[in-house]
C-alpha cells in the first residue's frame, strides 16, 4: 500500500521510538518526502543505524520515556518541530517499574508521552500537529484510577497494556479539546496500526512471543503498512483535531488508513479530565492548557 505524503520539505518531525518497527518506517517515509526527522530513542545504537540508513535528513537524540529526568532534559535541549509523533511503546512486558516508580507500560506509553508533549507545547516547540499512537487493544483497557500503577492488584500484562493504550486515546482526545479551547493552531490526532509485524511482539519474555511470531507471519501486515495510519494522522488534510485513524479493512486490522471506530468512553469528558489531572500529579508537569 502507498499513501501520498505530499512535499514535506522544510518540515521537521520528532518521532519517539523510531529505532525500529512503526517508528522507523514513519521516519523513513517522512524523510523520503523531504522532511527532517529527529529519532528520539532510548537505544542509540539502533537509532544511529536507522539514521545512517535514512541519511542526512535524520539525526538522533537520546530519550528514555521511562525516566522523567530524561524527558525533561530532552524537552529542554530540543529545538522546534512541526510534528511530534508519540510512537514509542512497550507491550505486555513482565511487571517492571520505571525510574520514577510507575508501572512500566503506563509509565512509558502514556505518562512519559504526556510529560514530553506538555513540556514541548508549553515551550511552543510544536508548530503543527501532535500524533499519539494508541492501539485496537485499547478496547481491553479499563483504567483503575485507584490503582493506576498496579500497586494493589495482581498484575495482568495485557490488561496493563490495554490500560496504557486507552490512556493514549483519552489523552489525544482531551489534548485536542484543550488546544482548540486555547485558540492554538496545533492539532492533536490519534492513530493505531491495526495488526502490524513489529518488534513489540517479541518482548513479553514468555511463550506468547512464539505465538505472536506465528501470528505475524499469518495475519499481520508489514510495519511499513502499519505506519500508514500514523502518517495519515500526521500530514493528511483530512485528519481533523481529535480524530482517530487506523486501517479500514478486516475489522481495523489491515488496509488503507482512514477514520477508525473506538470505545465511546474516549468521549467521556469526566474520565478524560480525571486522567489529565492524575497525569499532571504523577509527572509534576502542570501545563497551562
Amino acid at each position: 500500500m502507498t499513501f501520498d505524503l505530499g512535499d514535506q520539505s522544510g518540515r521537521t518531525a520528532i518521532i519517539t521510538g523510531s529505532n525500529s518497527g512503526l517508528g522507523k518506517q514513519t521516519a523513513i517515509a517522512l524523510a523520503g518526502a523531504g522532511a527532517d526527522v529527529v529519532l528520539a530513542c532510548r537505544n542509540l545504537d539502533k537509532a544511529n543505524a536507522v539514521a545512517a540508513e535514512i541519511g542526512s535528513r535524520a539525526r538522533v537524540e537520546q530519550l528514555d520515556l521511562a525516566s522523567l529526568d530524561s524527558v525533561r532534559d530532552f524537552a529542554k535541549r530540543i529545538g522546534t518541530a512541526d510534528l511530534l509523533i508519540n510512537n514509542a511503546g512497550v507491550m505486555a512486558v513482565p511487571y517492571k517499574r520505571t525510574a520514577d516508580g510507575f508501572e512500566m507500560q503506563m509509565g512509558t506509553n502514556h505518562l512519559g508521552h504526556f510529560a514530553l508533549t506538555m513540556q514541548l507545547l508549553d515551550a511552543d516547540k510544536v508548530a503543527d500537529r501532535v500524533v499519539t499512537l494508541s492501539s485496537f487493544m485499547h478496547r481491553l483497557g479499563k483504567i483503575d484510577f485507584d490503582d493506576l500503577n498496579w500497586e494493589k492488584r495482581r498484575y495482568n500484562r495485557w490488561r496493563a497494556y490495554g490500560d496504557s493504550k486507552l490512556a493514549n486515546l483519552l489523552f489525544g482526545k482531551e489534548l485536542a479539546k484543550r488546544l482548540a479551547a486555547s485558540g492554538s493552531t496545533v492539532t492533536s490526532t490519534i492513530a493505531h496500526p491495526g495488526y502490524a509485524d513489529t518488534d513489540l511482539q517479541s518482548h513479553t519474555e514468555s511463550f506468547q512471543d512464539r505465538v505472536m511470531v506465528l501470528g505475524n507471519r499469518i495475519l499481520a501486515q508489514s510495519a511499513a503498512d502499519g505506519a500508514l495510519p500514523t502518517l495519515y494522522a500526521a500530514v493528511s488534510p483530512k485528519a481533523t483535531n481529535g480524530g482517530f485513524y487506523g486501517p479500514t479493512k478486516l475489522g481495523g486490522m489491515q488496509g488503507p488508513p482512514g477514520p477508525s471506530p473506538y470505545r465511546k468512553i474516549a468521549d467521556d469528558e469526566k474520565v478524560r479530565t480525571r486522567l489529565w489531572t492524575v497525569s499532571q500529579q504523577l509527572t509534576g508537569v502542570n501545563s497551562a492548557l
